[in-house]
């Protein structure tokens, strides 16, 4: 069943298939999911990968744009830093201009973590490069960038 959208200029399918949202997701869990297969070989789950990549220009984060940036959930991302803080990754330090604020730092194992798995995101990113042609990247990020920016 098709319902037409205005006037006629774009066609709307009600299947699951043809929905943008779920092409999406569909294209998201495919990656994702060969990302942390690759990412599983080095004992780094994929959301940790994420943190580590945020938090590599050595600036620390507060937890807020820390979740913000990795796609995480406030609570989800506290037990993600948890284990962490545990795991000698990454530190939590008091803002030096506001000490009530925390901040998210990689520790020097963290840093060397980083550097030895930050390869195998960027091979992803160089396969989908080399599967679209010329502009496609481009126009595919600026599309993708509008909807987010409009959501």
């Amino acid at each position: 069943m098709k319902v037409e959208r205005l006037a006629g200029a774009n066609i709307v399918s009600t299947r699951m298939q043809d929905q943008l949202a779920y092409l999406i997701a569909s294209v998201n869990r495919r990656l994702e999911e060969e990302l942390a297969e690759q990412l599983r070989a080095e004992g780094i789950p994929i959301e940790q990968m994420r943190i580590l990549t945020a938090l590599a220009d050595g600036a620390g984060l507060p937890m807020g744009d820390l979740a913000n940036i990795v796609l995480v959930e406030g609570p989800t991302l506290t037990k993600i830093v948890d284990r962490m803080v545990t795991n000698s990754l990454v530190y939590r330090s008091p803002d030096a201009k506001d000490r009530r604020r925390i901040l998210i730092f990689m520790t020097p194992q963290g840093k060397a973590t980083y550097e030895r798995i930050r390869g195998i995101a960027i091979d992803q990113q160089s396969r989908l490069l080399e599967r679209l042609q010329g502009q496609q990247y481009e126009q595919l990020k600026g599309l993708l960038e509008s909807l987010s920016a409009q959501h």
